[in-house]
């Protein structure tokens, strides 16, 4: 049987209060905090976040949050991370002016609607709904089409999930999306030309990073990291393909395998 003292610890982590943020950060004034990250603690309820009135970027990633309404008072964040939580309405954060990122993969977000409250949020340029490399989704990204309504209920996005969609470089996101879909309708048909194996442009290890004493730094290398992941993923799938048209050109090229 669990004991009292163990019952109101767990209540105590499960609610932002003044006590843990001061311990977490060093701020004994709650408006002096910038930078937060409270990541798989098990909050259920956010408290007195909304104290933090110049808090700038926010990650409470990994815990059981459903309700948002202690964020509506944080005019000048600009970064904010609530993937894979319990969270179903995006409403509070209407009020977000500054808002510019948000993750909000693995929710509960259902439809398009719950996007409409970010309408006028004109700093709005990034939202993630669907990470693959973490498996995290929402139901609304169950429709193919997903991405176009979202963008046309948030015309101020240019990234959505960590593509580009709109501004300098989403002609090159199209570009690569038309000749991957030409590679496949060419595979097996012999009209794909591969001319040995492809090697990494630098080393091993190359690439990873090391935690440092500076939370926007860790911040900033934890999204740099989940980026590097997807590109390793579009690389395997990479391989993949070309191998597969290696296989294809190899018994197109071997006269034994004809049966007449």
């Amino acid at each position: 049987m669990e004991s009292r003292s163990s019952k109101d610890q767990n209540a105590e982590h499960a609610r932002i209060t003044p006590e843990m943020l001061k311990s977490r950060t060093g701020e004994f004034d709650l408006e002096s905090i910038l930078f937060l990250k409270l990541r798989g603690v098990g909050l259920q309820e956010l408290g007195c976040i909304g104290e933090c009135l110049n808090l700038e970027r926010l990650d409470l990633s990994n815990n059981h949050i459903t309700h948002l309404a202690s964020l509506s008072s944080l005019k000048q964040m600009v970064a904010l991370n609530l993937s894979c939580n319990r969270i179903s309405s995006l409403e509070p954060l209407a009020s977000c002016d500054n808002l510019q990122t948000l993750n909000v993969a693995g929710n509960l977000l259902c439809s398009i609607e719950n996007l409409q409250c970010l309408k006028g949020l004109r700093r709005l340029e990034s939202i993630r709904l669907r990470d693959p490399v973490y498996n995290l989704s929402n139901p609304l990204c169950a429709n193919g089409s997903y991405r176009h309504a979202v963008l046309d209920t948030i015309p101020s996005l240019r990234v959505i999930d960590g593509e580009r969609v709109t501004g300098s470089g989403s002609d090159l996101y199209q570009i690569c999306k038309d000749i991957d879909n030409s590679l496949k309708k060419f595979i097996g048909s012999g009209a794909v030309e591969v001319s040995g194996a492809v090697k990494p442009w630098v080393e091993e290890g190359y690439w990873d990073l090391k935690p440092t004493q500076s939370a926007i730094i860790d911040e900033t290398y934890k999204q740099f990291s989940d980026i590097l992941l997807e590109c390793k993923e579009l690389s395997k799938r990479a391989d993949e393909t070309i191998a597969q048209a290696e296989r294809t050109l190899n018994v197109r090229n071997d006269t034994n395998s004809y049966v007449f």
